[in-house]
């Protein structure tokens, strides 16, 4: 069972949940077009081995955004801080991935490593536009007109279908709970309209091999192509890195198969000896 977390930011408050088991110290990051829910069938996995905290971040899930400025950087902090975490293993997906290399690159001693599920990477050049699925710039336009629109149900339909199904894939191909809880998360985001990138200011891609914890770096098979790119290259930037690719998922792989990823989180705290990519 989960025990509630509120973590009193400004004018605001964090809100998530914990896990207590015995381990180390896991705390999970989620996705941009989601929020903490996406962790609700990994986490309990995960805390048999380790004691689990996910929170909302501002904008998302229960975590209302305030309007006093701040950094998810900073957020992240006031969570250990307020648990009383001296170090954790932070498992970051997309958005949340940057937040956890970020953390890693600024915050060393806050960081005992890391699990990235096709993370974004602050600093990184954008990709080739021969390296973009043709598909993604595709729905990336519709999205863009839907917005200026401003129609939301249609942006979020559209966003689900290129980060749950895959751009290359056919929209529905993953159906049920994990669709419904996947719109249902990503429509609180759209409608608060928070940045991924609040003021934060910071060049992970250039400071990688700086990173010295040990790291997983994973990828879903059906992902966007230049995620799949960058997320290898990432782990060769790495010094201490393997890269896992999840056959048969795409962004959001946590939602496809929970066990899956409970099982990748489990292996990479226990695996303290990993020293070179694969």
């Amino acid at each position: 069972m989960s025990t509630p977390l509120r973590v009193p930011r400004n004018d605001t408050n964090l809100v998530g949940d914990s896990w207590s088991g015995d381990g180390p110290m896991v705390v999970l990051l989620h996705a941009g077009v989601s929020d903490r829910r996406s962790w609700e069938l990994v986490a309990p996995e995960v805390s048999q081995h380790a004691t689990v905290v996910s929170y909302d971040r501002r904008g998302f899930g229960d975590s209302v955004p305030g309007v006093s400025s701040f950094t998810h950087l900073n957020d992240l902090c006031a969570v250990l801080d307020h648990l009383q975490i001296g170090k954790a293993w932070l498992v970051g997906s997309s958005a949340g991935g940057k937040l956890a290399l970020d953390a890693a690159i600024s915050l060393p001693e806050r960081v005992a490593g890391l699990v990235l599920l096709s993370p974004a990477v602050s600093g990184a050049p954008p990709p080739a536009i021969e390296l973009i699925d043709p598909e993604l710039l595709r729905i990336d336009e519709q999205i863009v007109q839907a917005d200026d629109l401003g129609d939301l149900d249609e942006v979020n339909r559209l966003e689900i279908q290129l980060w749950l199904d895959g751009p290359r894939e056919r929209p529905g191909r993953v159906m049920g709970a994990p669709r419904e809880l996947a719109l249902d998360m990503n429509r609180i985001a759209l409608a608060n309209g928070i940045s991924e990138n609040p003021d934060q200011g910071i060049n992970a891609w250039s400071r990688l091999a700086t990173v010295a914890v040990p790291t997983t770096v994973a990828c879903g098979a059906l992902d966007a192509t230049h995620i799949l790119l960058r997320s290898e290259e990432l782990s060769k930037r790495i010094p201490v890195a393997k890269y896992i690719v999840l056959n048969g998922m795409a962004h959001l792989p946590y939602l496809e198969d929970p066990l899956a990823v409970a099982e990748l989180v489990i292996g990479a705290i226990s695996d303290r000896s990993s020293r070179t990519s694969v």
